[in-house]
């Protein structure tokens, strides 16, 4: 039996991901990081946690990191835990940093002191590409790094410090740059969720308005299912390498907005406002991913489109609310 152990296992990918683990037969170990208020800490795992070894746990806390790694033995380590939310980045930027980028080290050094045989997969980010978009209108491995917030500088960091140790220490880190990717666990505070739960309130009388910040920035969304598969495949590749996960396709904010409010037969016109609070200050427009190395690699394809994805989370907050 295969032995994993994710940071972040509480999240929409990490939850995901300990699913996907459990199918396939591994013995799944996990950190959560404590706060005062346990309701709502391992929401998303709890339907599994007693197949899942879970314990708490902090990428600030190297001692907790080593101690588990050396106790564990995994074959396999995916670092997911992030401070996720690249608005929230400019609010709290050191804190973003030192999570996503030290973090990140911490990791990697708990990582090579207590398992080095063991394979490691890092949760990089389309972020990463920033303004920078090839002359296709895609940005893949070789694009050009250019972020434009704290979050996507410290994914930076994190991506360059795994590709470092890969090579210094003849580990086998891989990345898995991953664009945009949604599911009905996506916490509410982000855009895809925030529209569907408000929209679904305001179909269901409990709400007036939906408040947005920046309608025309194009982002490439697939499914959370979709995307742990690929980094399981590029986690177990042959040779540790860093690959592009993404759709190819993109579509605007106010696309996705109007979508789903005529799915729910109402005209996102009478109920959307944009409010500046929600803009970041320094915008980010456009991402569209090219996975065909991932595909051609893996024979990897995603098994949700777009208007899947949306009509999945559309039937989940109907359902809930």
């Amino acid at each position: 039996m295969k032995k994993a152990f994710i940071t972040g296992i509480g999240g929409q990918d990490g939850s995901y991901l300990s699913e996907y683990l459990l199918e396939l037969g591994y013995e799944v170990h996990g950190i959560i990081r404590r706060n005062s208020i346990p309701e709502h800490q391992s929401t998303r795992i709890d339907f599994n946690v007693k197949n899942l070894n879970v314990y708490y746990g902090d990428l600030l806390d190297i001692s907790s990191l080593e101690k588990l790694l050396k106790k564990i033995q995994p074959d396999e380590i995916y670092n997911l835990a992030a401070q996720s939310h690249v608005r929230i980045s400019f609010d709290i930027p050191q804190f973003t940093t030192q999570v996503n980028a030290l973090g990140t080290m911490n990791i990697l050094e708990a990582y090579r002191n207590a398992c080095p045989e063991a394979k490691y997969y890092q949760a990089s980010s389309s972020e990463m590409f920033g303004l920078s978009v090839d002359s296709d209108g895609f940005q893949r491995e070789t694009t050009r790094f250019m972020p434009t917030s704290p979050y996507g500088c410290a994914k930076v960091f994190a991506f360059n410090i795994t590709r470092n140790y890969r090579l210094a220490y003849n580990l086998h880190a891989v990345n898995g740059i991953l664009f945009n990717h949604e599911s009905p666990r996506r916490g509410s505070n982000f855009v895809t969720s925030k529209v569907v739960k408000e929209a679904v309130r305001i179909k269901k009388g409990l709400s007036k308005i939906l408040e947005l910040g920046n309608m025309d920035s194009f982002r490439d969304w697939g499914h959370s299912k979709d995307y742990v598969r690929a980094m399981h495949l590029i986690i177990n590749h042959s040779v540790p390498d860093d690959f592009v996960v993404a759709t190819g396709q993109t579509h605007s904010v106010r696309e996705m907005t109007e979508y789903v409010f005529s799915k729910l037969n109402l005209d996102y016109k009478d109920f959307v406002v944009q409010n500046p609070i929600y803009l970041r200050p320094e915008e980010l427009p456009y991402l569209r991913g090219d996975s065909s190395k991932l595909k051609s690699t893996f024979d990897w394809k995603p098994q949700y489109d777009f208007y899947a994805l949306m009509n999945e989370m559309i039937d989940f907050w109907m359902g809930i609310l």
